[in-house]
């Protein structure tokens, strides 16, 4: 009998069309289940409707079976058996102290106080937390409330875990650390995992079976490599595969399909003869300094750590910036600084040649500075997308992107992606000469992610000065003027796109992972596609 049976499910929010349309597939003990589609397919909601306490208000049919019984009837202590580790982990936390939201669950369940101090134990000393175990959950960051968040899911023993864009806040090499400790949580302890990513680098060569979803439809469902020849000619699907499936597919989908970037390289240098290194960019031509920032120190508090550490930028007008760097970095920090919601203890920050100290009132967010944060759902105060735009004065033509469709949702419950794209809109209402943007492709599918692109880079052309902090690599390299690391409170290492990524090890794609030392300059699929004479 299969673990989780989804059976004919349709569902609809109120005043809302169908979000999931007639859904059946089985998953059994045991699998690692990647769920992936367009942003607005359905993915979290399907993910919602499979965990009784998440199940949204709306209209049903259907059935979702969790070992043979319907989730609607399963107790209390059944339906933790369905751990939920949300897209947010914000949403998630609930305590102020790290080891008390870790047993809040066991505490919810009245477990003996001796197995739950065990238990904490164990689990801190798995995901090598024990140094957080006193620290205030407000202040980790987003990466760090994400690991808290699985492992206060893993403490309540549940069978199998749903997960929901997991890795969107955290930075490479801590995204393909949390996928490794799922994979072992599925290996060591037999844990059933489903997961949905838009970020699919790190997932999909774990998982044993892929489910698709658009429009609301399970189109494909299967083991991983036979589902994505299935969709090899679904460009939407295939532009959010790994880097290795999308080469594959430039260079003729020919044989075996590469997951991951070892078995990529190799399929590479057999079907791709080694070519001349690509030019590299030229730099950006540089107009006024937009925003400076000289020798500035930011603590939080007296007795903590800088978290701005002798930090100096210049970036131009007319550029699209983009700064990396791992979580709780001080690169959030450094965004809160430029936009003037925290003030540095020394140092200089200016603004368009003006010092940030002198823009009195509101006068700097008067068509000059905008911040596009991280938890965009605080921006959204009325109740319907159309309300929220008619109050902004933009029309949904605007700006760039059709949302149109979600016109009469609370946007709530819109999807994580269409929050970004809504939030995104509102943000650039205010017509800024300096938008500040905090992880801005969160819950985006590939396509999307090139729509804000091409929006930014038209923003750039238009005068806009764009800063974005971002883990995501790959919109980095297409979107890009200059790129930066963030690294013990510092700007360092700021240069060209090509350069940055093709030079780094960790921080960059897994276009330019599989191409190096073969075609050096490659950072993209799309500069395998462009160079087709090479072709065996």
């Amino acid at each position: 009998m299969a673990l989780l049976e989804v059976k004919n499910l349709t569902f609809g929010y109120p005043s809302s069309d169908t979000i999931i349309n007639d859904v059946s597939f089985e998953i059994e003990r045991g699998d690692f289940v990647a769920l992936c589609g367009p942003t607005g397919s359905g993915k979290t909601t399907l993910l919602r409707l499979m965990k009784p306490e998440l199940t949204p208000l709306g209209g049903k049919s259907g059935s979702v079976l969790f070992g043979g019984v319907n989730t609607d009837e399963l107790s209390p202590e059944e339906s933790c058996k369905i751990g939920f580790v949300q897209q947010s982990p914000e949403h998630q936390i609930v305590t102020d102290k790290v080891w008390h939201e870790i047993v809040f669950g066991m505490e919810n369940l009245r477990c003996e106080q001796n197995l739950m101090k065990r238990r904490l134990a164990e689990i801190m000393s798995y995901f090598g937390i024990d140094s957080l175990f006193d620290a205030d959950t407000a202040d980790l960051s987003g990466g760090q409330k994400q690991m808290i968040s699985l492992a206060g899911v893993l403490a309540m023993n549940p069978e199998v875990i749903i997960l929901d864009e997991p890795t969107s806040q955290l930075d490479p090499v801590a995204a393909s650390d949390f996928m490794t400790t799922l994979k072992k949580l599925n290996e060591d302890l037999g844990m059933t995992i489903i997961i949905t990513e838009h970020r699919l680098e790190n997932v999909v060569p774990l998982c044993n079976k892929l489910c698709v979803l658009e429009g609301g439809r399970v189109t494909a469902f299967g083991e991983t490599r036979e589902t994505i020849k299935s969709v090899i000619d679904n460009d939407r699907i295939i532009a959010s595969m790994p880097g290795s499936v999308r080469i594959y597919k430039a260079l003729g989908a020919q044989g075996e399909c590469p997951l991951t970037v070892s078995q990529g390289k190799k399929y590479f240098a057999e079907h791709f003869v080694p070519c001349a290194p690509l030019s590299a960019d030229d730099e950006p031509k540089r107009g006024a300094k937009a925003v400076e920032l000289k020798n500035v120190y930011f603590r939080y508090d007296r007795n903590s750590p800088d978290a701005l550490r002798n930090a100096s930028l210049t970036v131009y007008e007319n550029e699209v910036f983009c700064l990396l760097g791992a979580n709780g970095s001080g690169k959030s920090t450094l965004l809160y600084t430029i936009a003037g919601l925290l003030t540095p203890y020394a140092g200089s920050v200016e603004i368009l040649g003006k010092n940030i100290r002198k823009y009195k009132g509101q006068s700097l967010y008067d068509n000059c500075v905008a911040l596009l944060p991280q938890d965009v759902q605080p921006m959204f105060l009325q109740s319907t997308l159309r309300e929220e735009f008619r109050k902004a004065h933009i029309s949904f033509d605007e700006p760039g992107f059709d949302l149109s469709y979600v016109a009469e949702t609370h946007p709530y419950d819109l999807s994580g992606g269409e929050q970004q794209l809504a939030a995104l809109a509102i943000a650039l209402a205010s017509k800024p000469k300096i938008l500040l943007l905090d992880e801005p492709t969160k819950g985006l599918d590939s396509y999307a992610k090139t729509a804000v692109c091409d929006e930014l880079k038209k923003l750039r052309d238009s005068g806009v000065t764009v800063i974005t902090v971002t883990h995501d690599v790959e919109f980095a390299a297409r979107c890009a003027d200059r790129a930066a690391m963030f690294f013990r409170g510092e700007v360092m290492c700021v240069d060209t796109p090509r350069r940055f990524f093709s030079e780094n090890l960790f921080y960059t794609t897994s276009a330019a992972k599989i191409a190096s030392g073969l075609c050096p300059g490659v950072i993209t699929p799309d500069d395998v596609s462009g160079i087709t004479e090479g072709r065996l």
